[in-house]
């Protein structure tokens, strides 16, 4: 990857769909030449995807929050399946200390988030953290 290629990318980050005529204009390239280097980057995996994120403004309740969880080794594939499953778990990552894994997750409200809760905690033990405000929501730069 060489600064061309860091130069797209970041174009893309600050946004995904801005078209290849205008990334090649702002970085003096032709379009195929950026056409080509944004799909060698997709098969190198270091463009892994492109998403769409929502605020949900129409639902005002919607409770975000952090869940450390501590599994057995014998219940984490199986908890790892009720995450990948689980729509209002945005985030799982695997995590050192005291816990195995933090899930961020996006409920409806407070019932639902009560529910996941009691599901998740029949695989081991958790701490919940309630997000009240998001002041730095920063896209990864390079």
């Amino acid at each position: 990857m060489d600064d061309l290629d860091r130069k797209i990318i970041q174009l893309m980050v600050q946004n995904a769909r801005m078209p290849v005529k205008e990334i090649a204009q702002k970085i003096n390239l032709t379009s195929p030449a950026v056409s080509s280097r944004i799909h060698r980057l997709e098969q190198e995996g270091i463009i892994g995807g492109y998403t769409v994120l929502l605020h949900r403004p129409d639902e005002p309740n919607r409770v975000q929050g952090l869940i450390s969880v501590q599994t057995n080794p014998d219940k984490r594939e199986e908890f790892l399946q009720l995450v990948q499953g689980e729509p209002d778990v945005l985030q799982c990552y695997r995590v050192t200390g005291t816990y195995n894994f933090t899930v961020k997750v996006s409920c409806s409200g407070i019932d639902e988030l009560e529910h996941l809760l009691t599901r998740i905690q029949t695989l081991g033990t958790t701490n919940t953290q309630i997000i009240l405000a998001t002041h730095l929501d920063r896209p990864l730069a390079l």
